[in-house]
């Protein structure tokens, strides 16, 4: 029986034929389902052969764990170069998307404390 090896959805389309091609390196051979026309179904990569789970999991956490320091290291190198914008930078650049945002955070937040007030 087949065994889900690697969840595809909402996982970037470069990540996945990352994912992909080091199974394929490894002679891993897997299948792979779509979410099908409604996204009913479960996108994933499934194992074929169980007894090479172990070994099909350490290399996908191994590529994991790679491309988490490797995305946290671009990150940083563009925040130096002061090309990742922060939390002021979007302020500025969306004043109106903030202010909706803490107007409706404000309305849940009241709606939430509502029952307690005893008004």
């Amino acid at each position: 029986m087949a065994t889900l090896l690697f969840h595809l959805r909402d996982v970037p389309d470069e990540e996945a034929q990352e994912v992909r091609e080091l199974l394929a390196e490894h002679d891993i051979e897997v299948y792979e389902t779509e979410a099908g026309r409604w996204r009913l179904a479960v996108p994933a990569l499934w194992l074929v052969d169980e007894s090479r789970l172990d070994e099909a999991r350490g290399l996908i956490d191994a590529y994991q764990r790679e491309l988490h320091e490797r995305m946290q290291r671009d990150h940083a190198e563009a925040r130096d170069r002061g090309e990742a914008p922060g939390v002021w930078d979007q302020l500025r650049q969306h004043p109106m998307a903030v202010l909706v945002t803490l107007i409706a955070l404000g309305l849940m937040l009241g709606l939430s404390l509502l029952p307690f007030l005893n008004l």
